[in-house]
């Protein structure tokens, strides 16, 4: 069972990290390690349920973009590969790889290895202005197979499709905010599907544990958004690369 102070930390960590290339899942996971969670079928659809308050925040600060026919068009494209992927291994994820203490570490070490490489291979390149509307069906696509190996936890489904766009030479404030959107079906369809698995298994007490975390997810996304684009208009990703390192690290010497 999670506690309702143990919902509202979890709902931060949530909100926080769903839209930076850290992986929210591994920071889940770890947190729910740290406090003593057991994880359980109800902790892992928690930890699932509340990343759709994190998405919401996307609905609230780009409802504007989520309207226009094109940009839609290029979501669901975007999203098919995850979509048929993630319905077809869903039961393997959620038993064998969510809660799984090494498959994190493993992640986040070799994303954040990645990322710095990545940089530095990047280093000294010019970026041309282009917005969404530039980025083809092709292009969508892949991203759409970069995002599908975010379904191992501690990859980070934004740090996937960010690199998958810093490859393909879009824009960074471009990618970023594609990939926010791109969350909207994906997390809406992984929240759907484990609602239609596993919602009768609950309790009253454990569904408001839940929405509480849901609320306290979107506030702290709201924030992260606005916050993560303000930092990769003068930074590169190599911070959060060497982060996750140090996350590994930390957690490897007092876990």
């Amino acid at each position: 069972m999670i506690t309702e102070i143990q919902a509202v930390i979890l709902g931060v960590i949530e909100g926080f990290t769903e839209f930076l290339p850290i992986s929210s899942t591994a920071h889940l996971i770890l947190a729910s390690d740290v406090l003593r969670i057991t994880q359980s079928d109800y902790v892992k659809s928690f930890e699932i349920i509340i990343q759709l308050g994190a998405v919401l925040a996307v609905v609230w600060l780009y409802w504007k973009d989520l309207v226009k026919i094109e940009i839609l068009k290029k979501l669901l494209v975007a999203f098919l590969p995850t979509g048929i992927l993630g319905f077809l291994f869903y039961k393997a994820v959620k038993n064998y790889l969510l809660g799984n203490i090494s498959v994190v570490l493993w992640s986040l070490a070799v994303g954040g290895i990645f990322l710095i490489l990545l940089e530095k291979f990047l280093r000294g390149t010019k970026q041309e202005t282009l917005d969404m509307n530039a980025i083809s069906y092709r292009q969508c696509l892949a991203l759409g197979l970069f995002q599908s190996v975010a379904m191992i936890p501690g990859v980070s489904r934004s740090a996937a499709t960010i690199v998958g766009g810093l490859l393909m030479g879009i824009p960074r404030k471009t990618i970023v905010e594609f990939s926010f959107l791109l969350a909207v079906p994906t997390m809406a369809a992984a929240t759907g599907l484990d609602l239609l698995k596993s919602a009768g298994a609950w309790n009253a007490d454990q569904a408001g544990v839940l929405l509480l975390g849901f609320v306290v997810s979107f506030i702290t996304a709201v924030l992260a958004v606005k916050w993560l684009l303000r930092y990769i208009a003068r930074h590169t990703f190599t911070s959060f690369g060497i982060y996750r390192l140090l996350l590994v690290l930390i957690f490897l010497l007092h876990g």
